[in-house]
């Protein structure tokens, strides 16, 4: 799920500020702790080498984030894709692959444990 910044709701505006919200992002019920992300990516970057090993050779943790910069391109275990570009707000549900189409900044927010077992896994990959 992405959605771009003007498709995000404004619920309140006054000089000098304005507030959007979106609603229903995702559902982190069931996890624990939360961790804080940024990734700087350059294009051509593609994690499908990186989680071979994992269930479905897919990353199995959702991530909620916004792009700062640059265009990134998920493919599900279905073969869906989707491209988030900068300034979007996303959801990657788990069971996804990235490729970076064009140098990225990210901030994302993941839930602590599983990702920690996706970035070991990319660490112990890049290692042998």
């Amino acid at each position: 799920m992405k959605v771009a910044k003007e498709n995000v709701e404004v619920r309140m505006e006054i000089p000098g500020a304005v507030i959007r919200q979106r609603k229903g992002f995702g559902d982190v019920s069931g996890y624990d702790k939360i961790s804080g992300e940024y990734f700087t990516l350059a294009a051509g970057v593609d994690t499908t080498p990186l989680f071979v090993g994992l269930k479905g050779d897919l990353c199995q943790c959702p991530h909620w984030g916004f792009v700062v910069r640059g265009q990134l391109t998920t493919t599900d275990a279905n073969g869906v894709k989707e491209t988030v570009n900068t300034n979007d707000l996303f959801y990657w549900p788990p069971g996804h692959n990235v490729k970076v189409d064009a140098d990225a900044e990210i901030v994302m927010f993941s839930p602590q444990r599983e990702h920690s077992v996706v970035i070991d896994h990319m660490i112990s990959k890049v290692k042998q």
